[in-house]
Parts: C-alpha cells; structure tokens; sequence
C-alpha cells in the first residue's frame, strides 16, 4: 500500500510540474502572439492611414478636374453662342 500511495504521489508530483511547464509555455507563446497583434495593428494602422491620406488626395485632384471641365464647359458654350451670333 505504503508503495502505491508512494508511486501515486511520485506520479502527481511529475504530472504537476509538467502542467507548470506547460502553463509557462502557453503564457509565454500567448505573450508573443500579443505581441506580434500589436506589431500587426500598429503597421495596420499606418496602411489606413497612408491609404486614407492618398484617397483624400485624390479627392482633391478629382474636385479641381470638375472645376477645370466646368470651367470649360462654360467656355465652349460661350464660343457657340458666338458662333451663332457670328453665323446669323
């Protein structure tokens, strides 16, 4: 008996410290996957940014397009008008 509650206990005392290891495993593997989100969010973050800042660029460019083709709509109206009175 004496040597089965010894076996039983050499067993859990094995069994305990490779829980403990593997506990310390996965919480150090758990900090390096946060790690490595965090690296992700911040490049992530970076990328909207940069994409944010060239889509408000070419917003602009597309508002002084319009205006320049309005601009010249209004002139080649302008000229056909004056074409017609020339004709006429």
């Amino acid at each position: 008996m004496f040597e089965l509650m010894t076996k039983m206990y050499s067993d859990f005392t094995e069994f305990r410290k490779d829980t403990k290891d593997d506990l310390r495993n996965i919480k150090a593997e758990i900090s390096d996957i946060k790690g490595d989100i965090i690296r992700l969010e911040n490049k992530l973050d970076d990328n909207s940014k940069a994409l944010f800042d060239g889509y408000k660029q070419t917003y602009e460019e597309v508002k002084e397009v319009k205006k320049a083709v309005e601009e010249i709509s209004s002139k080649v109206e302008k000229q056909e008008v004056e074409i017609k009175v020339i004709k006429g």
